[in-house]
């Protein structure tokens, strides 16, 4: 059968991620054409693993629909290329966060335990993985790591099967290894055959370490050394990278903090800008009434300007006239203590000066100060009389209301 072409996979991941409804992707909607490209770079590099969506159960029992990318991975071990089944899931979180990668034995495959990157489940843990940076982490660089820590320790080996030591059968069967695989998911497997695998004769005396999937361990000295240099390169590559990341998430969190301060600030400049605004549209209102009150006073001085040559000299005193006793006598009360206050003013620009001894000063001053008492007095006494008045006529109009 002929293996799809890239515009086939092309038009599965528009379709599958371009859905609506019940039947879309969990992925967000501004992640969805980075997670195709994604894909799409993958299968370009690695045409050996293909895009298919399946689903998936979480521990707590949900059952979600998510893309995945199934295949062998190749890897070189001892100079020689194998292939490796994995599935990679693409999390609800892709590609904010990492994706979830298996290693899918077949039946005739159990997976190395111990192994450094794998987990009895078949659960893969590179420090790629621990280390993802988004946007920058993409599944080809991923599909580059695993290959590269595959070939340092292969997580898969062949089943060993035991032939029996006597070539002639006997009624006496011989045991054979019953190798229990690691528990694993329920995901169906895309995988191909991968490469060809040995058998070897079981030993039961003494347990022999299987070689790895298709091929026969051997300890060189030098391949120990490369392996030993490659790990303490990495270790402390990670330890550089799990410093730089720490001393970022600091000038970040300075950054954030710093950025939380000019929001306040922002805040202020808006509310005092706001009030400023507010300030500006009163004045202009109350410009606009001073320029209407001007007008008004201008025009009643143009009205006005003929009538005041007609009347020739106008007697100051006979211009207003009071309405009634009080407001007569309030207004001589009022005229008089100020006409006595500028007499008192003069009297001390002249002690000030000189022009009248001191003796005859304080004489006046206190002649003039027990006048002003009196009007003040009698003002203060007008006013009230003025108030009770006002108060009978508004109590004389509100019974007159009322009735």
């Amino acid at each position: 059968m002929e293996p799809p072409n890239p515009q086939q996979f092309q038009q599965f991941l528009s379709s599958v991620l371009s859905q609506r409804g019940p039947a879309a992707l969990p992925y967000a909607e501004d992640v969805k054409w980075l997670i195709r490209q994604h894909l799409l770079s993958l299968i370009d590099m690695y045409p050996s693993l293909q895009p298919k969506t399946a689903s998936f159960t979480h521990n707590d029992g949900r059952t979600v629909n998510l893309l995945q990318a199934v295949g062998t991975v190749p890897m070189v071990y001892l100079d020689r290329t194998y292939n490796i089944p994995v599935i990679i899931w693409l999390m609800e979180s892709y590609p904010r966060h990492p994706p979830l990668v298996f290693v899918n034995p077949t039946r005739d495959m159990v997976i190395k335990k111990p192994h450094p990157f794998v987990n009895p489940s078949g659960i893969v843990s590179i420090p790629y993985l621990q280390n993802w940076i988004y946007p920058s982490s993409n599944l080809v660089e991923l599909v580059r790591n695993l290959s590269h820590f595959f070939g340092r320790d292969p997580p898969l080996y062949a089943k060993v099967q035991a032939h029996p030591s006597n070539p002639n059968p006997s009624p006496r069967p011989t045991p054979t290894p019953n190798p229990h695989p690691p528990p694993s998911t329920s995901f169906p497997n895309h995988s191909s055959p991968v490469g060809s695998y040995g058998i070897r004769p079981a030993i039961p005396p003494r347990p022999v370490q299987q070689p790895p999937y298709g091929a026969v361990k051997h300890d060189d000295p030098e391949e120990v050394f490369k392996r030993n240099a490659t790990d303490k390169l990495l270790v402390d590559l990670h330890n550089d990278i799990v410093g730089l990341r720490n001393a970022q998430e600091k000038d970040m969190d300075g950054l954030f903090n710093a950025q939380g301060v000019l929001k306040q600030r922002e805040e202020q400049l808006k509310q005092g800008l706001k009030e400023m605004q507010d300030e500006k549209e009163g004045l202009e209102q109350q410009l606009q009434m001073v320029l209407m009150n001007s007008d008004v006073l201008e025009g009643w001085l143009r009205e006005n300007e003929g009538k005041a040559t007609n009347l020739g000299n106008v007697d100051v005193d006979t211009a207003f006239e009071p309405c009634d006793s009080l407001s007569k006598q309030m207004l001589d009360c009022t005229a008089s203590d100020l006409a006595l206050e500028d007499v008192i003013y003069s009297l001390d620009k002249a002690i000030q000066g000189g022009a009248i001894p001191f003796d005859q000063y304080l004489r006046n001053i206190r002649l003039l100060s027990r006048e002003q008492f009196f009007h003040r007095a009698t003002a203060s006494k007008v006013r009230a009389a003025q108030m009770q008045a006002q108060v009978a006529n508004m109590a004389a109009r509100t019974s007159q209301y009322a009735l």
